[in-house]
């Protein structure tokens, strides 16, 4: 696959992921102030409150992992302009051709993404 290639790929994504970031971030155009709250809904049933809390939470927990996404866009981007994308930041090594199409944004070779995640959770039980 080549640069220019390879460089459209990683833009569309990033610009999916941006839009999808920002309908995320504000859900049927309403802020954070005009956000339901407990005080402000007290004939609300405790378990409607419940369920729109964990709802949020659950939006908040996909919006970070899309903007985690985003940035590894970006930082493929800034490896593509300097002639590094490709390459595991680990090891040196090449990355799967197979393995960028999955995950363009990857920054490790399979071997080394797993050896990270392994650390992850090892020190996740940990704590």
């Amino acid at each position: 696959m080549d640069k220019a290639e390879i460089r459209k790929r990683l833009e569309a994504q990033r610009r999916r992921l941006a839009e999808l970031t920002g309908k995320l971030s504000m859900p049927n155009g309403e802020s954070e102030a005009d956000a339901p709250s407990e005080l402000g809904d007290y004939d609300q049933h405790p378990a409607d409150m419940a369920s729109e809390t964990f709802e949020r939470a659950k939006d908040l927990s996909i919006l970070i992992g899309m903007e985690a996404k985003l940035t590894d866009i970006e930082r493929a981007l800034e490896r593509l302009a300097a002639g590094t994308y490709g390459v595991c930041e680990a090891c040196g090594q090449p990355i799967g051709e197979a393995r960028l199409e999955a995950s363009p944004g990857a920054r490790f070779c399979r071997a080394d993404q797993a050896r990270s995640e392994r650390k992850v959770s090892s020190v996740s039980r940990i704590a």
